[in-house]
């Protein structure tokens, strides 16, 4: 099993640690609910070193990008980062990822379980760009800060004028000769950055900061994977595996936003036929009545018929509501449509409701 530079660090802390795609990590330290609210109120400090970051480098490596992400990355300026899907030739879904524009070559974070995959990928369609990719993933670290007192806390610690970096920008710098870059992007529904870093450079560099938000007086504590997907659900923020898999494409999955149907990437046919039709199932937010939460591949019934399925569900902590995220037929995804969820065979009354649950207050 696989393990970041910072386990020794999460066992100090007194995390749970599990195997979550082959790497030991922790999935809770105090308690999955008391990390969510400390999230939402404060800050917290995720590791993600285990998210894949993979380098593409080469002359025509914006052209190569461009074949296979659905967003369009052409033009990228350095220092802006995008959200987009890798699919395949049908228009299924291999990941969901992230991709950087360094002034020297581009960044690809991609999903821990789809690492392999997406690099064989990659690699199956670089040689007629004649790029190269290489997997920094075990050489460097990733972690994130996030929570509403992230950026105030962090932008007296940090050598970078962070609270000026707009969303899904990012900054580069040096600490102790090291290479290390800021991005203001997270996966919690709240502000704050993520921070990739030389590995061996992560354990001493977390306690420094940890001890350095204690000493100010604006603590961040550790969290784990637990309340990454608790807040990540109330955001409606996907997850590889469940609103996002190769089963169905990014129109039905809800991420229209991130597909420019203009630009000729590999499943565009496809999904521009599903756009023009309309997708049979959509994505949509349910909330249910009472305390039975409906879990990953619960059938949603509207009058004894199956009409969907859930892909996510939880008792939100912030909301205080059980809450669930599924796709179903299309013509009941509108709010208000009252459904049910089989739960080990007892119908829960639920309400289709807007996405995303949770929206955090701006400044």
């Amino acid at each position: 099993m696989l393990k970041t530079s910072l386990n020794e660090f999460h066992r100090e802390c007194g995390a749970k640690l599990v195997d979550f795609a082959g790497w030991e990590m922790p999935v809770m330290y105090r308690g999955i609910i008391d990390e969510h609210l400390c999230t939402r109120q404060a800050a917290s400090l995720f590791d993600v070193s285990h998210m894949g970051r993979l380098e593409i480098r080469g002359d025509a490596a914006e052209r190569f990008l461009q074949r296979l992400c659905t967003r369009n990355v052409t033009g990228m300026k350095v220092g802006l980062s995008r959200y987009s899907h890798l699919c395949n030739e049908s228009g299924g879904i291999l990941d969901d990822i992230i991709v950087s524009r360094f002034a020297s070559h581009f960044l690809i974070v991609c999903n821990a379980s789809n690492r392999d995959k997406v690099i064989a990928w990659l690699r199956r369609h670089a040689g007629d760009f004649g790029v190269s990719i290489d997997d920094r993933t075990l050489e460097t670290a990733m972690v994130a800060i996030q929570g509403p007192q992230a950026i105030p806390t962090l932008k007296s610690m940090l050598p970078l004028p962070i609270d000026e970096l707009k969303r899904y920008h990012f900054l580069s710098g040096e600490l102790m000769d090291a290479p290390y870059a800021v991005f203001r992007s997270g996966y919690s529904g709240e502000d704050g950055v993520e921070v990739v870093m030389p590995a061996a450079l992560a354990p001493s560099a977390v306690r420094l900061l940890l001890a350095r938000a204690e000493a100010a007086g604006s603590p961040i504590k550790p969290a784990g994977l637990g309340a990454r997907d608790t807040l990540r659900l109330e955001a409606a923020m996907p997850l590889y595996g469940h609103e996002l898999t190769e089963a169905w494409d990014s129109i039905t999955a809800g991420q229209a936003w991130c597909v420019d149907l203009t630009q000729p990437f590999i499943g565009q046919p496809v999904l521009k036929q599903i756009q023009e039709r309309g997708p049979a199932r959509k994505l949509a937010g349910f909330e249910l009545a009472g305390r039975r939460i409906a879990r990953q591949g619960c059938r949603i019934l509207q009058a004894g018929r199956e009409v969907g399925v859930v892909t996510s569900g939880t008792q939100s902590p912030t909301l205080g509501k059980v809450i669930a995220m599924g796709l179903i037929e299309a013509a009941l995804a509108g709010p208000g449509q009252a459904v049910e969820m089989d739960v080990s065979g007892t119908a829960a009354p639920a309400t289709v409701v807007p996405l995303p649950f949770y929206k955090r207050q701006r400044a």
